[in-house]
Order: structure tokens, then sequence, then C-alpha cells
């Protein structure tokens, strides 16, 4: 049994959350990537959030966290830019650009940055209470 189960909830959300925003960053950096090893343009990546369950022992459920179960490509497709003079312009001229959105990627890191900063108050707010118990149980 976890003393402060807060703390450990909110320490999963924090390292889900930051790893979200790793790759929003990824994602926004890879944008003018018209070729990977893959062969095709960069695909926006996303992760997938599962919640972490544990069993009580009521029989029950509890949460316990929440992890990044995968990380999954954009099946969009790719957003087709005529640009003729681009090495990997096909022959009519058009590039095969990465399906990746500036303003949905911004959005998202403001989801996630504030997701993170409740996240922390969260964890804030139990290390005072654990503090506060152990004062008055002296």
């Amino acid at each position: 049994m976890k003393l402060i189960p807060g703390i450990a909830i909110s320490a999963s959300a924090l390292t889900a959350q930051k790893l979200w925003m790793d790759i929003i960053a990824n994602n926004i950096a890879n944008m003018n990537t018209t070729r990977t090893e893959g062969g095709g343009p960069y695909r926006r990546q996303m992760p997938v959030f599962r919640e972490r369950l544990k069993e009580a022992l009521e029989g029950g459920y509890r949460g316990n966290g929440v992890r990044v179960e995968r990380i999954i490509e954009d099946d969009a497709p790719p957003r087709m830019v005529y640009n003729p003079d681009h090495p990997d312009a096909d022959e009519n001229g058009f590039v095969a650009m990465p399906n990746i959105n500036i303003v949905n990627e911004m959005i998202d890191l403001i989801a996630a940055s504030r997701a993170y900063e409740a996240n922390v108050t969260v964890l804030n707010t139990s290390k005072s209470m654990a503090l506060k118990a152990l004062e008055i149980g002296r």
C-alpha cells in the first residue's frame, strides 16, 4: 500500500503529459520533413493514454494513475503542395508534405501544458496534506 497515492497518481500523469509535449515538439520539428526512412513524408504522431487500474481488496477498482499505452501515427493523407523545384516533387510538381497542422499542434501543446500544471498543483497539494498529517500525528 502506498502511503500517499495522490503523489504517485500525479507523478504518472506528469510523466505522460511530458511525453505528450515531447511528441508535439517532434511533430512541429518535422512538419517540413518530406522524406523519412520509410520513404514518405513524416506522419503526425499521437499518444494513446490508458488509465492504470489496480484491483482493490474489496473486489472493486480504483484509479492508479495514467500511462501512455502506445504512440500511433495519424492516418490522415499528406498535404499536397505545388512546388515543382522541390527534390521530392512528383511528375506534376506536387510534394507530399506531412499531415501536421501547426494550429492543432499548438492547441494540443496548450492542453498538455495546462494538464501538466494542474498535476503539479495536485502533487504539491498531496505533499502538503501528507506533511500536515505527519504534524498532526506527532
